[in-house]
């Protein structure tokens, strides 16, 4: 970015970042949407105090110069990220409940682009193929994301700042966060 304006560095912002969000997940194993909602509010308040204390200091006031909104996403990966037979007590024939609700999601899916109703053999067929195409290819994948934002302020003072947590990978999902600042 040629014109930062930020009250606080991109490498403070990416660290208050990666930090509120390894708190958030210290716990978590993998992708649970149960607990998405308390992890986005974790993470989400976890940065707008630091960014409130950081940017207070820097202003030597009482009161913060900016006002700050912070976006938190989460997105979860369709295949279970960890080695096969690692975590899973589901043999070789049982399918764990990820497996289950990816499959059932291909199959709703598939019922929508058909024509949705009741299952026909063509779509009971499709389905069993989709599923075991992704089964030999180790899962269906990723899920596929895309975000944008604007805003109509004042360039010299204001501005928006995006950071994509790595250290959900492992754990089977995709955490977005975005920071908003706005000159008060």
């Amino acid at each position: 970015m040629d014109n930062f304006n930020c009250p606080i560095s991109q490498t403070r912002l990416r660290q208050i970042s990666n930090d509120a969000c390894d708190s958030a997940l210290a716990t978590a194993t993998a992708y649970n949407h149960a607990q998405t909602a308390a992890w986005n509010d974790s993470i989400i308040n976890s940065v707008l105090k630091a960014l409130v204390s950081e940017s207070q200091s820097a202003a030597a006031s009482a009161e913060s110069r900016y006002k700050f909104c912070v976006n938190s996403t989460i997105i979860q990966h369709l295949s279970d990220p960890r080695p096969s037979g690692t975590t899973s007590t589901a043999t070789n024939t049982e399918k764990t409940a990820g497996d289950a609700a990816v499959e059932g999601e291909a199959q709703e899916e598939l019922k929508k682009e058909v024509g949705g109703g009741e299952e026909s053999e063509e779509v009971a067929a499709a389905a069993a193929a989709s599923n075991k195409a992704a089964s030999n290819t180790g899962g269906p994948g990723r899920r596929g994301m895309h975000s944008a934002s604007g805003a109509y302020w004042n360039n010299a003072k204001d501005g928006m700042w995006s950071h994509k947590y790595e250290g959900g990978e492992a754990k089977g999902m995709d955490i977005v966060i975005a920071i908003m600042w706005i000159a008060a």
